[in-house]
């Protein structure tokens, strides 16, 4: 919290939920919010003009990452629900920081349950039963396929354009990682296989 009220850090958010589930308003909606930085979705860039941020408290993956709390995640309910219907906002445009800005966001992570806020109406997920989708983790896949995928995520809204001058191959790593930490969570290790092709198709075709 001292970081996000901290000018020099360059850092703030709308909302910010505390370990404890208390919702903190740390910025009014009205204003922007410096909790995206260098960002893009869809034809969008530097999305902190575009959208309100929610900070979860959470020690991150370099500290120790763990799953949000039961408090946290009623809150979340809650905030989520709020804006939803005060601004009208599209279910498809609720993303992670990681989904925004891949090179540089983890969060909210593989411990976010996104699978379980769609099924409440908050984001998207995708409508493949994880039963079917395991029996094609890990196999590999062409070269034609992994430019499916990556066309696949590109309807999405992932950017696959490299803004930075990160080498590409690694850039799209990033995005690959971002990719499962939202609809892969239970193997994030950055390589395309055919169950991570078939959970973009159904999604560019749900999203789009």
């Amino acid at each position: 919290m001292e970081r996000l009220t901290n000018t020099e850090s360059k850092v703030s958010c709308h909302y910010l939920i505390k370990n404890n589930g208390e919702i903190v308003i740390m910025v009014p909606d009205l204003y922007e919010a410096w909790h995206a930085g260098l960002s893009s979705w869809k034809n969008l860039v530097s999305l902190n003009k575009n959208s309100i941020g929610i900070e979860i408290s959470n020690p991150g993956h370099n500290f120790n990452y763990k799953k949000f709390s039961i408090k946290q995640i009623r809150s979340i309910k809650k905030l989520s629900n709020f804006l939803i219907k005060k601004y009208k906002i599209n279910k498809k445009n609720i993303l992670g920081h990681s989904d925004i800005a891949a090179t540089r966001k983890k969060d909210p992570g593989e411990k976010f349950p996104w699978k379980y806020l769609a099924q409440i109406g908050i984001g998207k997920w995708h409508s493949l039963s994880k039963a079917n989708l395991i029996k094609y983790r890990r196999k590999k896949v062409s070269q034609k396929d992994k430019k499916k995928f990556f066309n696949n995520i590109s309807k999405i809204g992932y950017s696959i354009k490299n803004p930075t001058k990160i080498k590409k191959d690694k850039f799209l790593n990033f995005v690959i990682t971002a990719f499962q930490r939202r609809f892969r969570q239970e193997l994030i290790n950055g390589k395309i296989d055919q169950e991570c092709l078939l959970i973009s198709q159904n999604l560019a075709k749900k999203l789009n």
